[in-house]
């Protein structure tokens, strides 16, 4: 679907027609489950790309007030809640503006305090009141879940890489991690902690937004982050900081093989085998 600034103004204008006067700018670069444009300077419109993730719209409305109440840092202001209409399918959004650039636009130098300042929020968020919240499953894509949902697809993948990676050290890891299944009490987790995910202002996190993957359940596939994006002392940091347990570590390590895998991401795969050895 096409989804530009003309089709954005049309909404606001039909729907928010007290917004109507003020300029709509497309944020670049895109995310792929959602589509966001800066609406004047306090506002933004989010936008569901396809109908799988259009839930996300009223999860992040009901919720999102709740956790801004419980965490160390800004996430995103619910503002309003668009409909769709006969030009644009789904629900949509209108959020508070979040200052800051990405990570993965403005890499923060000191990558052990971003590192820890990640844990802390991480820590927070699982603080959160879970009553009535959404559990994990495929509003969240089961991140969440247990990572053995994608046990056959991990296996295919492996099998497909052939000789790029080891294949006998890679089905380890991944049984490993299924293998250390989660007895805690289901918490919230965020679902997609990745570097366009995080803000930055000043050289230190300050942001964290896109929660459309969000809900209560296993927290270790916020552990992703900790191959893809972070050097081995952040990595330390980031775990240390979090308390995180060998279970949760397996489990966090398996989810991050799995998306490696499926996308043949060899660097992410590299960097988990070298940790090995830290």
């Amino acid at each position: 679907m096409k989804i530009d600034a003309d089709l954005a103004r049309h909404l606001i204008q039909f729907q928010f027609p007290e917004y109507a006067h003020l300029p709509i700018t497309q944020v670049l670069p895109g995310g792929n489950d959602n589509r966001t444009f800066r609406l004047g300077d306090e506002l933004a419109i989010r936008m569901p790309s396809a109908e799988g993730y259009a839930a996300s719209v009223a999860k992040e409305q009901r919720w999102l007030p709740l956790i801004a109440r419980h965490v160390t840092l800004p996430v995103p202001e619910p503002v309003a809640a668009g409909a769709p209409d006969d030009r644009y399918p789904y629900p949509w959004s209108i959020n508070g503006w979040m200052p800051g650039q990405s990570a993965l636009e403005n890499p923060p130098a000191d990558t052990v305090t971003f590192a820890r300042d990640l844990a802390q929020f991480l820590g927070t968020l699982q603080t959160v009141p879970t009553a009535g919240a959404p559990l994990a499953g495929a509003h969240s894509f089961f991140r969440g879940a247990d990572p053995a949902h994608y046990d056959d697809e991990t296996r295919e993948a492996i099998a497909r890489l052939g000789s790029a990676i080891d294949g006998s050290l890679a089905t380890r890891l991944w049984e490993e991690g299924i293998a250390a299944t989660y007895t805690g009490v289901p918490v919230w987790f965020h679902g997609d902690v990745a570097t366009g995910n995080l803000l930055v202002r000043d050289g230190r996190l300050s942001a964290v937004i896109d929660f459309g993957t969000s809900g209560v359940g296993d927290p270790a596939c916020d552990l992703y982050i900790a191959w893809t994006s972070l050097d081995p002392a952040a990595r330390a940091a980031f775990r240390a900081e979090l308390a995180v347990d060998e279970g949760m570590w397996a489990r966090g390590r398996a989810w991050t093989l799995w998306k490696a895998l499926i996308t043949g991401n060899l660097e992410v795969y590299d960097t988990i085998v070298a940790d090995l050895d830290h």
